[in-house]
């Protein structure tokens, strides 16, 4: 090199080319979509760089199915973190204990659904094996859960049935100092059009309800309880069941519902865990179809030498393989 002369600032190749430079998920796929015209209009054939047309169905298949997965397991985020804002949770959670509240689950399975189908996204987008390998194992993730969930309401049925007619006499004696209580008994009371556990009768737990009470709510029932509440307006009216306990059975049909809310719950709880089971086992096929897609482009992915994105050693420069 004569005097003067300014060493290069890049190194070069034998051939005076400066060496690519580390690939990323658009440069990879740039390089490759090179790779793949070259071969059409040079050599007339394919690039090695270049999946099977069955494979980059499949990934097209996996990303569009993810993308549509990410976008539900958002909403159900936003709505999760929406419930807790407007029952005020999140203020009094930050610095304690979680609270047991059932939009946390509905928070965090969101949270969940949403980063499994990024990876699983993102994963098909760049050709990356890592994400796919982080993508099929949070699929595992869920069908255990979903067979474990589903293997425990199978061995508690029992116990579940007995601890819902529980729940019943619990929000019946606690309905006036619990709005959360209060609101799911008038929300069974009203859809199934039923009163109490066992009858209307059994109102007379509550201590406001009760005929010994002071108070003009004494001998009283919810107004959830009428036969129609809103009696043609728009408002529900708050006074339909007063003095309803105190009628005879035949009288207090003509105004509320007497028929207790145990049988009717029980029967639309076997109906929710069958609706609840055959939508696990379509998810659960769902998953599998997923799985073995996400495992046949990982091979496809293992099988390219070079491919980008490996976590392991496989993982070569795209550019470096091209040049060969």
């Amino acid at each position: 090199m004569e005097e003067g002369e300014k060493r290069p600032l890049l190194p070069q190749d034998a051939g005076g080319q400066e060496p690519p430079g580390p690939a990323s998920c658009l440069g990879s796929k740039s390089q490759e979509g090179w790779a793949w015209g070259a071969g059409l209009g040079g050599s007339g054939a394919p690039s090695p760089l270049s999946l099977p047309l069955g494979s980059r169905c499949l990934q097209c298949l996996i990303f569009l199915c993810n993308f549509l997965s990410s976008l539900l397991g958002l909403l159900a985020l936003a709505a999760g973190l929406w419930g807790l804002a407007v029952r005020s949770s999140l203020g009094s959670s930050w610095g304690g204990p979680l609270p047991a509240d059932p939009m946390l689950g509905l928070v965090l399975g969101g949270l969940a659904v949403s980063a499994v189908s990024l990876a699983g996204c993102l994963g098909a987008l760049c050709e990356s094996a890592c994400l796919l390998r982080c993508f099929s194992g949070g699929l595992l993730t869920f069908l255990v859960l979903e067979a474990l969930a589903g293997a425990l309401v199978a061995a508690l049925w029992g116990p579940l049935q007995d601890g819902l007619e529980r729940a019943l006499w619990v929000a019946i004696t606690r309905y006036q100092d619990d709005p959360d209580l209060r609101f799911l008994m008038d929300q069974v009371q009203f859809g199934l059009q039923c009163c109490g556990a066992a009858s209307y009768q059994d109102w007379q737990q509550n201590l406001y309800f009760n005929c010994s009470a002071p108070g003009i709510q004494a001998c009283s029932l919810p107004a959830s309880c009428c036969l129609d509440p809103r009696e043609g307006g728009a408002s529900v009216n708050q006074q339909c069941g007063l003095g309803a306990l105190r009628l005879a059975e035949a009288a207090a049909r003509a105004r509320v519902h007497v028929q207790g809310c145990g049988a009717p719950l029980g029967r639309w709880l076997r109906g929710a865990v069958r609706a609840a089971g055959g939508a696990a086992i379509a998810a659960a096929l769902a998953q599998g179809a997923e799985l073995l897609a996400a495992a046949h482009l990982l091979r496809a992915l293992g099988g390219r030498q070079g491919a980008p994105g490996s976590c392991g050693p496989r993982g070569r420069d795209l550019s470096a393989t091209a040049s060969r």
